[in-house]
């Protein structure tokens, strides 16, 4: 029996998840499988019922439109709903039971660990599961203030006092104002969405632009501000930073992070890794 670990969301086949995955079990040696599952919405709740009891399955990483959602169907032992709000890691515990918790945030701050940011402005861009999870890791570092820009101010407004953030929310086409770290926590951008136009003039010369979308990896947002001179970083810093907290607890061994280069250059060469993720 191969022990696995998968990856589930809707839709699911452009996930590089079970290459990221795959390159570290096989450089440890590891008997495992790392596997993508297409699970609808209404799936959801089935979905656990039957990994409960599978003896093989280790564990899930969840990605868009669950991170939320599924929190109504894991135990939440950490407390994760009254913080973040959103899951993206479901594992078996010690007693032998499943918990959700959620890896993004530690994954999304680690590459700016070394900015000070406190009392800086930033702009955040989306409301979902992901920019639940950039809005806690920003808050336990004061930020502020944040401006948060969404389809629907009035969530964003409640995201922000959630997270007890001072700032405004406004809308998708709302003003840019002057910031020190711009991030895009929404799947605007991505291929296949819609894209994300924004006018970056009003950042100043030292911005860090932060695209967490990683399909295309280079998106239109980070080109833009790439022409700008800006200093940016991708999403596969993140996505590969919460890779690695949820490896540890599927598989109970830690990465190698030491050959992240190597991991990177494997995503970006398999093909069509500019086009999906």
């Amino acid at each position: 029996m191969t022990p696995y670990a998968e990856v589930i969301g809707d839709p699911i086949a452009h996930s590089k998840s079970p290459v990221i995955h795959g390159f570290w079990l096989d450089a440890l040696g590891i008997q495992g499988e790392y596997r993508r599952c297409p699970v609808r919405p209404d799936e959801l709740a089935g979905y656990f019922e039957s990994r409960r009891t599978d003896p093989a399955w280790r564990g899930c990483n969840i990605t868009a439109p669950h991170k939320e959602a599924a929190l109504e169907h894991v135990p939440d032992p950490g407390g994760i709903r009254d913080t973040i709000g959103a899951i993206n890691t479901v594992f078996h515990d010690e007693s032998g039971g499943i918990a959700g918790t959620n890896t993004d945030a530690a994954g999304f701050w680690s590459p700016i660990s070394a900015l000070d940011l406190a009392g800086k402005p930033v702009v955040v861009i989306g409301a979902g599961g992901a920019a639940r999870a950039v809005l806690f890791a920003l808050s336990r570092v004061g930020v502020g203030p944040v401006t948060l820009l969404n389809r629907t101010p009035l969530k964003g407004a409640g995201l922000l006092a959630a997270f007890g953030l001072m700032g405004k929310a406004l809308p998708l086409d709302g003003p840019l104002p002057p910031a020190a770290l711009l991030v895009n926590a929404s799947m605007l951008g991505m291929t296949g969405q819609p894209p994300l136009a924004l006018d970056l003039a009003p950042l100043p010369e030292d911005a860090v632009v932060y695209d967490v979308v990683y399909a295309p990896l280079l998106t239109p947002l980070l080109q833009a501000a790439e022409d700008r001179g800006l200093e940016t970083i991708d999403g596969l810093e993140m996505l590969i930073g919460q890779a690695a907290l949820a490896f540890e607890l599927f598989f109970d061994a830690e990465p190698p992070r030491d050959r992240d280069d190597e991991l990177r250059d494997l995503l970006m060469s398999r093909p069509g890794s500019t086009q999906a993720s």
